[in-house]
């Protein structure tokens, strides 16, 4: 059986020679665009894998100097003491907060500033003076003195060596802005641990004590200042009071009182009898109102008929009298007559009572009338007195204005005054007393070991630095290689369909691999072999294979492939094309035949009698025979085009092995001649424009490219996992080994 029944395939009318094209939509025919990742994990990992040999290089070598600088470096000690800072003081006295204060959000800017004077230049100079560090030669080093200048003077250089050791001190120094609490650190790092410590403690030290004085130096001077204010004060406020007490005697103002908590606090003897006055005034209107109207409501009544005359007891004895005088009488005229003189006597008596009854009534009356006048011509003169207080007040107010302006500066400065003796006592009394802001805390000891040169992180810090360096060096060599080596690359730079990949296998396992139809490499050669079957019409069954430079497995997938598609049934004619180093006879294990290719184009011999059969059925293989001295003329030759037409009936598939493309014409000149080539690509060897420039070499010598196989490709390089190569074909044994 020598095809399988197949339905051909209808002619591309389009001409491209791919019949999957000619009959797809076209947007079938639209390559897949990959997704753009933010990061590619798959090409990190082929980076890392590719350059695996530079970036271990490097690490080691990192480590190695690493490990050195670490062995060779001076081993460095560094004492702590701290000290606490308390913002907000310990204000045990009065006077001590001299300061405007700070708010809770600045805290963090009093600590930082706190630190900046620890680091200071004058704190170091205070530190070297108060120890005599001028003279350490454990701090300043024993051949200081070899570095005198020649026209230093004994003073100007122990002022030198003063201030070389305030340099050393602060390049030395260690400390940081506390960040969770307000306890400030105060490292020293010297090669001398009990250095260190000491030095440590003196920062200390002298830290707490420029506090220190700085507050007795603030009370100081706050005091001068306060002295300076009084006086001054003293002198205007004599001044002020003078003035005002001038104008009072100049202006007849006569003070009574001074209130201090009213803005009219002022108040004169006018003033005061004009108050007086207008009071009076009112009462004895108010009197007068009610003499008035006491007066009006019985000035028309009989006497005998005001309630004060019925209700004086006075004239209620005199009525009484009368009225037992005149029971009398009644009682005598019952007996006598009026002519007795008895009765003219008690007449005479009633009489003189009545009389009595009619005056007091009379008086009690005018008395009421007399109230009325009194009270009104005391209103009277009370007006007049109050018109008379009330134009001298009037003019005094005049006067007292300018007064109570003088009077109002001299009562400020008395208050001015008084303000700043209460603060001066309260300086004066907390002038030797420490605010408390800065204590300290915990004293240095010596310490015991070293903190550098610390290997861990000498040789993490060698490791990060060299992970950087092998980074930028594995980038900046991945830059300058353009060589293809993942599947996405194919399509996306060379503008090809991808047929399919072979993975890499070992010379030494590639004998075995290609007899084991189940391993790796024939499973990828399956998979091609179907891809080129699919891309091919039947009556387009003459291929080429070539590729930009030997030895990237062309022969090698020409012959497995005339096997495979030989395989399937169909008459395959094998042509090892390269007439320079041809290689199809030897990867067969065949002897040098005595004819072949050129023999039958030059028609020394039919291809019958050059063929060899036997190596597979279905399979016929044509090699060279003698390497002819033309190989490009032969290729071009209308004997190959008629040996073309003449065979591609007769067999179902034509294989030519053609040699590769750079710098030889004999592949662009075949294919012009074949129904399509397939490019045949190593990866990890070949670079883009080596392989752009052969595909358009084919293309510009009218051939048509079929698709791209891409050979000896290593997943691991590409960036993909180490499995991703082989897990279907496991799959494939596996599934085989269950159904055994």
């Amino acid at each position: 059986m020598n095809d399988r029944p197949i339905i051909p395939p209808p002619h591309d009318p389009r001409g491209s020679g791919n019949w999957l094209e000619a009959y797809l939509p076209d947007t079938q025919l639209v390559p897949h665009q990959r997704r753009q990742q933010l990061i590619d994990l798959a090409a990190i990992r082929g980076i890392l894998f590719r350059q695996r040999w530079v970036i271990a290089g490097v690490m080691a070598l990192a480590s190695v100097l690493g490990l050195a600088i670490t062995l060779l470096a001076t081993p460095m000690y560094e004492a702590q003491a701290t000290v606490r800072v308390q913002p907000y003081g310990t204000q045990f006295l009065e006077g001590q907060d001299l300061g405007p204060g700070i708010h809770a959000n600045q805290v963090y800017d009093l600590l930082a500033t706190q630190v900046e004077v620890i680091r200071s230049r004058s704190l170091a100079e205070t530190v070297a003076a108060d120890n005599n560090l001028g003279e350490r030669y454990d701090l300043l080093g024993k051949d200081i003195d070899e570095q005198r200048p020649p026209k230093f003077s004994d003073e100007q250089w122990a002022q030198e060596k003063q201030s070389i050791a305030a340099g050393i001190l602060m390049g030395s120094l260690d400390t940081e802005v506390p960040q969770m609490n307000w306890i400030i650190t105060i490292g020293y790092q010297s090669d001398d641990p009990v250095l260190a410590a000491e030095m440590a403690n003196a920062y200390s030290a002298a830290f707490v004590a420029s506090d220190t004085k700085t507050n007795i130096a603030s009370n100081q001077y706050a005091q001068d200042y306060l002295q300076q204010q009084i006086v001054r004060i003293r002198g205007e406020l004599a001044a002020a009071e003078q003035q005002a007490n001038t104008y009072a005697r100049n202006n007849a103002i006569i003070v009574q009182q001074t209130s201090g908590e009213d803005d009219d606090g002022i108040v004169t003897l006018t003033n005061s009898s004009l108050v007086d006055i207008n009071t009076r005034v009112s009462a004895a209107r108010a009197a007068r109102i009610q003499a008035e109207q006491r007066w009006q409501s019985i000035r028309n009544l009989p006497a005998s008929q005001l309630p004060e005359v019925q209700n004086s007891p006075v004239l209620q004895d005199l009525i009484a009298d009368m009225a037992g005088k005149q029971a009398e009488l009644v009682d005598l005229r019952q007996r006598y007559t009026d002519d007795f003189p008895q009765i003219q006597n008690t007449i005479g008596q009633i009489a003189t009572l009545q009389a009595q009854v009619d005056r007091t009534s009379a008086d009690i009356k005018s008395t009421v009338r007399s109230d009325y006048q009194i009270a009104l011509r005391q209103e009277r003169a009370l007006e007049r007195e109050l018109a008379s207080l009330t134009s001298a007040s009037l003019a005094e107010q005049d006067r007292q204005v300018e007064y109570n302006v003088l009077e109002r500066e001299a009562e400020a400065l008395r208050y001015q005054l008084k303000l700043l003796l209460d603060r001066y006592n309260e300086i004066s009394t907390a002038a030797n007393a420490q605010s408390g802001q800065i204590t300290a805390l915990d004293a240095a000891i010596v310490p015991t070991t070293p903190f550098e040169p610390s290997l861990f992180r000498n040789m993490a810090l060698a490791l990060v630095i060299g992970a950087v360096f092998a980074g930028g060096l594995a980038v900046l060599r991945e830059t300058f290689d353009d060589k293809i080596r993942t599947l996405d690359q194919v399509e996306e730079r060379l503008g090809l369909p991808l047929l399919g990949h072979t993975p890499f296998v070992e010379d030494r396992d590639l004998e075995a691999e290609g007899t084991n139809r189940f391993g790796a490499l024939m499973e990828a050669y399956a998979s091609i072999r179907s891809a080129l079957d699919f891309s091919m019409p039947r009556d387009r069954n003459v291929i080429q294979l070539t590729s930009s430079d030997e030895g990237e497995g062309k022969s090698t997938t020409a012959v497995i492939l005339a096997e495979l598609f030989a395989g399937m049934g169909r008459k395959t004619l094998l042509i090892d094309a390269d007439l320079r180093r041809p290689s199809v006879a030897s990867l067969l294990n065949l002897e040098k035949p005595e004819s072949g290719l050129v023999e039958v184009l030059l028609g020394h011999t039919d291809l019958k009698s050059a063929v060899i059969k036997g190596v597979h059925k279905n399979l016929h293989i044509l090699p060279i025979g003698e390497a002819p001295p033309n190989p490009t003329e032969l290729l071009a030759s209308a004997e190959l085009r008629k040996f073309i037409e003449k065979y591609r009936e007769e067999y179902s598939l034509i294989i030519f092995d053609s040699c590769p493309v750079m710098g030889l014409a004999d592949a662009p000149m075949l294919s012009r001649l074949v129904d399509g080539t397939v490019f045949v690509l190593e990866a990890n060897r070949v670079g883009f424009n080596q392989s752009k420039n052969a595909i358009r070499r084919i293309r510009g010598a009218g051939g048509h490219m079929v698709g791209v196989i891409l050979t000896k490709y290593r997943a691991l390089e590409a960036g993909q996992a180490y499995d991703y190569q082989y897990s279907y074909y496991r799959y494939g044994e596996e599934s085989g080994k269950r159904k055994a």
